[in-house]
């Protein structure tokens, strides 16, 4: 069992006390963050003489090897270790002798695992910027393709009005667009150096901690030590984040679940990504989309975890904040895969054109385009309103539909109603009579189309800086 500490104590751990308070089995995947903070900071205590120029490198090259045997499988982990600072530090030690022990000048594992999370948090928000955005790129070539595939549009998933596939995929682009901007605006927040802060109070060592800051790439450092050390505030923020990605993406696969069913036919996804029975030959599951919807869970959970763990914790560190880690590394592993296999789905559906638009004819998604006829005759629109109303309890009590009443029939409401009526509910000309930008038309769809590849041309290289 191997400790930094264990000098003013009479007796060692015992192995089950010391199992319970490792870190090593989960914060192992922090090693090339601890190596990375590690380097920076030898340098960094060099160039203000703490460290000599010959200490530096003996460092720096020991450190270099024991991530190279690492990632060569060379060095495997040992959980007898308290964590991965220990972990590293004990190798270094090995490697190079006595130099290895002055590494740790000016610094505390309070403030080095903060810099490693830090560090972790900051590579993941790239990546998952860089998914965001492709996933946006697929979203936005399926509304190119699909301007003028008319369907229902629903509220209280009831038939409402047409709109166009284009318009719905448009609708989870916004949402995908803001996802991309939280993630960028809380990069910003967990781009801040820790390190220099030391236990809780920074110490006597003349450090430079702007310059680690510049040589890891940090915007800027922590202005307060005791927050530099017990804040994670930025891990609630990134998780809350991943959390709103993952609600997303859960509101969508419901409604591919649904649209791909026998009761709706609108779409049919893909073999590749779906999967059968092991009883009932004819069945075909949308596996992929039920686990992504069943995996939001999984990080609302994570997020329950890090709000629950930070609640009522006095300044600065305490041992609770162990516990940040899993929540955040499961967080961030969910996400990453359902957005790796999300997109190739969404690309491969199959889209029943002609199923999405009969139903638009199923329903009365054309009776307010009866009182919107009637307003432009001059009718206000309650009364117009009521009108529709009644032409809909008619066609319901007689079995017909808006589009076959006749214009005697019509006209039993409203003495307004003349031949033109038939072709302001018709419903293709009901989507195209929808201009405004925000809406359903082609031409809303593109000037909106338009409006977002300047925003992808605008943010193609700016993922987290």
């Amino acid at each position: 069992m191997e400790q930094l500490w264990g000098s003013g104590f009479s007796k060692p751990l015992n192995k089950s006390t010391n199992d319970f308070n490792s870190s090593l089995r989960f914060d192992k995947r922090l090693y090339k963050f601890d190596i990375q903070g590690s380097i920076a900071h030898a340098v960094m205590l060099s160039c203000q003489g703490i460290l000599t120029e010959d200490e530096k490198n003996l460092i720096c090259n020991g450190l270099e090897e024991i991530l190279h045997e690492i990632d060569e499988g060379k060095i495997s982990f040992d959980c007898d270790f308290e964590d991965i600072h220990t972990f590293v530090e004990k190798f270094l030690v090995e490697k190079i002798g006595e130099t290895g022990k002055k590494l740790h000048t000016a610094r505390s594992r309070n403030d080095q695992v903060a810099l490693d999370v830090r560090l972790y948090t900051r590579s993941e928000l790239q990546t998952l910027s860089e998914q965001i955005f492709s996933l946006i790129k697929v979203l936005l070539s399926l509304v190119k393709q699909h301007k003028e595939t008319i369907m229902p549009g629903y509220t209280h998933l009831q038939r409402a009005q047409p709109i166009t596939y284009a318009h719905y995929l448009s609708a989870y682009v916004e949402m995908f667009k803001r996802d991309y901007e939280r993630i960028q605006d809380v990069y910003k927040r967990v781009n801040i150096l820790p390190l220099g802060a030391g236990a809780l109070a920074t110490g006597p060592h003349n450090i430079d901690r702007y310059k680690t800051a510049e040589l890891l790439n940090f915007a800027d450092i922590c202005l307060n030590s005791l927050d530099a050390v017990s804040d994670r505030d930025f891990i609630v923020e990134t998780i809350s984040c991943l959390s709103l990605i993952m609600m997303h993406l859960s509101r969508f696969s419901e409604e591919i679940i649904m649209w791909a069913s026998k009761e709706f036919q609108f779409i049919k996804i893909d073999d590749g990504y779906s999967t059968g029975s092991s009883l009932m030959p004819q069945k075909k599951n949308p596996d992929i989309a039920e686990l992504i919807r069943g995996k939001t869970g999984r990080v609302y959970g994570s997020l329950m975890t890090i709000l629950t763990i930070m609640k009522s914790l006095p300044l600065a560190y305490n041992k609770d904040l162990q516990e940040d880690k899993e929540c955040l590394f499961d967080a961030f592993d969910t996400v990453n895969a359902c957005l790796s296999i999300f997109p190739e789905m969404l690309e491969t559906i199959t889209v029943n054109k002609d199923k999405m638009l009969k139903a638009c004819y199923e329903g009365f998604l054309n009776a307010t385009d009866v009182a919107d006829y009637l307003v432009k005759k001059g009718i206000p629109f309650r009364n117009a309103h009521e009108i529709s109303g009644k032409c809909v309890k008619y066609c319901t009590e007689n079995d017909k539909t808006l589009d076959n009443m006749t214009l005697d029939e019509y006209k039993q409401y409203s003495e307004l109603f003349e031949q033109d009526i038939y072709q302001a509910i018709d419903i293709k000309n009901s989507v195209a009579s929808r201009k405004v930008i925000g809406g359903p038309a082609v031409e809303a769809v593109e000037k909106v189309l338009i409006i977002n590849e300047k925003w992808i041309s605008d943010n193609s290289e700016k993922h987290c800086e």
